[in-house]
This record gives C-alpha cells, sequence and structure tokens, in this order.
C-alpha cells in the first residue's frame, strides 16, 4: 500500500490541478467524472487526469488516501477539494472560482460565469 500511497502523492505534487478519474480527460468513462473533467476543461483550466480505472491499486487506494468513498476526487495545489457533487456546487456557488483566485490557478471567468448563467 505504501508505494501505491507514494505514486499517489507523486501525482497530486506533479500539478497543480489533479483529477483522480474513471477514464481520462478526453474520454471519460462515467458520467460523474464526466461532468467534473467537463467543467475544468471548460473553465480552460489545465489539469492531469489519473485514470483510475488503468490501476486498481490507485482506485481504491485513492479512497483511503483521502477518506473519501467515491471517484472521481479532485486536488487543488495538493489539497483535497472534492467529488462530483461538492465541485458542481462550488462551481454554480461561485467557491470554484475563489478557490482557483486563492490557490493562483488560471482558468476562464467568462466561462465560470456562464455555467452559472445556463443552470440559474
Amino acid at each position: 500500500m505504501s508505494d501505491v500511497k507514494a505514486d499517489i502523492q507523486k501525482a497530486i505534487d506533479s500539478s497543480d490541478v489533479v483529477l483522480f478519474m474513471k477514464g481520462t480527460k478526453e474520454m471519460p468513462q462515467c458520467g460523474f467524472s464526466s461532468r467534473v473533467a467537463g467543467v475544468l476543461n471548460y473553465m480552460g483550466v489545465e489539469f492531469q487526469d489519473v485514470n483510475v480505472l488503468a490501476d486498481e491499486g490507485i482506485r481504491q487506494g485513492i479512497k483511503e488516501f483521502s477518506d473519501w468513498p467515491t471517484i472521481p476526487q479532485l486536488y487543488v495545489k495538493g489539497e483535497f477539494v472534492g467529488g462530483c457533487d461538492i465541485i458542481t456546487e462550488m462551481t454554480l456557488s461561485g467557491e470554484l472560482d475563489q478557490l482557483f483566485d486563492q490557490k493562483g490557478v488560471v482558468y476562464s471567468k467568462e466561462a465560470a460565469a456562464k455555467i452559472r448563467e445556463a443552470n440559474a
């Protein structure tokens, strides 16, 4: 398990924004992963995707690592932010924008506003 934990930590440390997901950002393999990747892609966020379907150790290990039972899982600057429901809520409330601003993550404020507009 320690190797898996080290691999997970290395992935989180490798990029400012990391999404542990089923599939890839180009080809998500579940609706929840697709939603979060879609939000990040639409907002123009540069992020590293980690396909948990490619490695059973990572798939189980990330749940223990974060103490969070579901995938996808979003990390920003090494900090666990949440899964699909939390990211959706944060996007619609503007909290995700605030987090990106605080952490110095580049994103399109215009795209974020369009998401909120479309869901108002």
